[in-house]
């Protein structure tokens, strides 16, 4: 039973992540609509927020909640909770706190979500394609510690991770740059 609900567990952070990933691109949309003529403007800001809540009430919030009770139950039946705080469980415990991270990012978008629904832009396009690829930076860092859990050197870890973030940002600004 433990590989079935480990199997679920993986399933619906994959669904999980795919909301992630899209959401901010919704956003980023919804925002530049605002440059339109009103009658696009309109129609593309209702059509995104309907897109937006089917996206987020049907697959990504229900996926988060679903990962966060199959998680539990994976470490509870794998008897991962009584590893966490051993030096064996370093990895882990680091990996709990990026999830706690990316349980954080994913309110802040919820917080995004209803303030673009109330009609409220309070951030550039630009802004949001930087948000956008936080989730990118998480999967990343948790997949690894997940994967490659002691064998892998927190110190360069880290400097991977540091490496990855900035060729992600430079890639935004030349992004930004092509466009003009």
């Amino acid at each position: 039973m433990y590989f079935y609900i480990k199997a679920l567990h993986i399933i619906f952070v994959v669904t999980w992540f795919a909301g992630l990933f899209y959401f901010p691109r919704l956003f980023i949309y919804n925002t530049e609509a605002n440059d339109k003529p009103q009658a696009a403007k309109e129609a593309l800001q209702q059509q995104f927020a309907i897109m937006m809540k089917r996206l987020w009430y049907g697959i990504t919030w229900p996926s988060a909640i679903l990962t966060l009770i199959f998680g539990v139950t994976v470490m509870i039946n794998g008897n991962w909770n009584e590893v966490v705080f051993k030096p064996e469980g370093k990895w882990l415990l680091i990996k709990l706190i990026f999830v706690v991270f990316l349980y954080a990012y994913h309110l802040s978008l919820h917080k995004i979500f209803k303030q673009q629904i109330n009609g409220i832009f309070k951030y550039t396009s630009q802004q949001l394609r930087i948000w956008n690829e936080v989730a990118t930076i998480f999967l990343i860092a948790i997949v690894m510690l997940a994967t490659v859990k002691q064998s892998m050197s927190f110190v360069w870890g880290l400097i991977g991770l540091i490496l990855f973030i900035a060729l992600l940002m430079s890639a935004i600004k030349v992004y930004k740059l092509l466009r003009k």
